[in-house]
């Protein structure tokens, strides 16, 4: 059965706190060498039937209607087979 994994990342302009907190801890624990952490969301959904077109789009629109803010998020929607 096909999977479609969707990632949710805030655009780039977005101010991203939990990113923040996450590099601070990095540094605190003394992790060096990252220069930036973005926070995303991840959904892997399987389908019980083809990855068809018709599906895809239904999921592209899933993607920008449910799963992200496409005022603050852009995504990223592809099929692992």
């Amino acid at each position: 059965m096909p999977r479609v994994v969707v990632d949710v990342m805030l655009k780039p302009e977005i101010l991203d706190p939990q990113g923040r907190a996450v590099m601070g801890a990095f540094t605190r624990l003394g992790v060096h060498g990252v220069a930036d952490v973005r926070q995303g969301k991840r959904f892997e959904i399987t389908l019980d039937g083809d990855a068809t077109d018709e599906a895809i789009a239904d999921l592209h629109r899933m993607a920008e209607e449910l799963l992200s803010n496409p005022v603050i998020e852009s995504y990223d929607l592809r099929v692992e087979e």
